[in-house]
Order: structure tokens, then sequence, then C-alpha cells
């Protein structure tokens, strides 16, 4: 049996209180702007022309999510594997969602809105001085802003030291994406991919 409306969901669930309504924002405020100071961490979300929908984890010292206004943010695309699994669907439907992160705060910051790819001189200048410095800029245009409280976080307990787990529970991902793919090239160990990655922050 399935859920095909929206008020055979509001019959099963009912309605959000007043408070979870109005906390949503249609531009960025002092709270939200230090919590993206602070934030290291953000998975964007996006879709492309066809509906087919993609989510990445993004990351950088904390405020690598540039406040330009209000209304306006910027991320510098960090070095990646070429993909462009985030860029494509950005020029194809040019919408996004972000969720960003804090290590020991449970709560956390929801930002969606429209986006585009820049290559400005001015855009990239921000990252200049970095290792391998970004080939362009993805700008959001602030839609929606509001936190989202701390519920799944103290379920997940994703910050308590106790959660973490020991890399050795899992093989390396050279290992798991040759199993995956019946890959037959020499396989990289967890320490190589490492020393590599570094090279490429």
């Amino acid at each position: 049996m399935r859920i095909n409306t929206e008020q055979g969901l509001r019959e099963l669930y009912g309605q959000p209180k007043q408070k979870a309504v109005q906390k949503q924002l249609a531009q960025l405020e002092k709270h939200s702007i230090n919590f993206l100071k602070l934030s290291p961490f953000a998975v964007i979300s996006s879709y492309d022309q066809e509906g087919k929908v993609d989510s990445s984890p993004r990351g950088g010292e904390p405020g690598f999510a540039r406040v330009i206004s209000n209304t306006e943010i910027a991320i510098a695309d960090a070095r990646g594997n070429n993909r462009l699994d985030s860029l494509c669907n950005i020029v194809q439907s040019g919408q996004i969602g972000c969720l960003f992160m804090i290590p020991g705060i449970d709560e956390t910051l929801r930002i969606n809105g429209t986006a585009y790819l820049s290559i400005d001189p001015q855009d990239l200048q921000h990252s200049s001085g970095d290792k391998n410095p970004p080939k362009s800029v993805i700008r959001i245009a602030v839609t929606e802003v509001f936190l989202h409280c701390a519920k799944s976080m103290m379920r997940s307990k994703l910050w308590h030291a106790q959660s973490l787990q020991q890399r050795d529970v899992l093989p390396s991902m050279g290992t798991m994406i040759a199993e995956q793919t019946g890959g037959v090239a020499p396989i990289e160990t967890q320490q190589q991919m490492m020393e590599r990655f570094k090279d490429q922050l």
C-alpha cells in the first residue's frame, strides 16, 4: 500500500508545528551566516533535466562556503575525479540544495536555491592560493534557509567518539571497487590512496 498524495501524507502525519514552518527564511541572517563560517562540510543535492537526482559531499576549511551577501553564497569546486555529476546537473537544471554540518554540533543548516557555475576571475581569486585552485565556483542564490533540528544526529550519535569505526571494518576503497567492477588492475591500498589524495587536496 502506497501513499501517493499530500493529503494522504497529512492524514497520516498531521500538520507541522507553527515553529517548524516559521523558521524557514528567504535569506541569510546573523545565525545562518555564523553557521556557514563554522562549517567545514556540506552535502549538496541537485538534479538533471530528466529529474535524475544526485547528492555529493563538499568540504574544506570552516567557512569554505563563502558568504557573498544575505542572498548569495559561493562554493569553490575543489579538485575531484571529473565525473562532474553535480556540475552537469547545475548546468542543466540550475537547482541546488545544501545541508551544512559542523563537527560536534547536532543541528544542521539547510539552504535551497538556484545555482550557476562561474569562471569569473573575481570568484576564482578567492581560492588562488590553494595548492589545486578550482576551475569553477558554484554561485548559489538563496531562496530558502533554515536550521534543522538535532534529532537525526542524536539518534545516530554521529559525533560521539564511541560511534567512530576503525577503518579496517571495511576493505580498502580500491578493493571494494575492484570487486564491484571485476577490475583486474593492481589494487591500491588504503594507505597508497590516502597518500595520493594528499597531493590533490
